[in-house]
């Protein structure tokens, strides 16, 4: 688990990287995570924490659906270098 802190929209950013394949519990642990973060880090001049989580599929790293608009959808490719 990662934490990060995005300047431009003066929140923190949680992203769960998961090593399997995407499970419906990641959606309520990373929710936590914000919660946490909302409750006890953000001051009120700051947006709200998001949430990224990033799964794997085959040889692929998966954001899947989400129905809490702070938490973001994208897919991620591995390369081989």
């Amino acid at each position: 688990d990662l934490l990060f802190y995005h300047i431009p929209s003066h929140s923190y950013v949680v992203v769960e990287l998961k090593v399997t394949e995407f499970k419906v519990e990641y959606i309520s642990q990373v929710q936590k995570y914000m919660n946490y973060i909302d409750k006890n880090l953000r001051t009120l001049s700051q947006d709200k924490t998001i949430g990224i989580i990033i799964c794997k599929r085959d040889n692929q790293f998966i954001m899947e659906y989400c129905s809490d608009e702070r938490i973001y959808q994208t897919t991620y490719e591995l390369i081989n270098l």
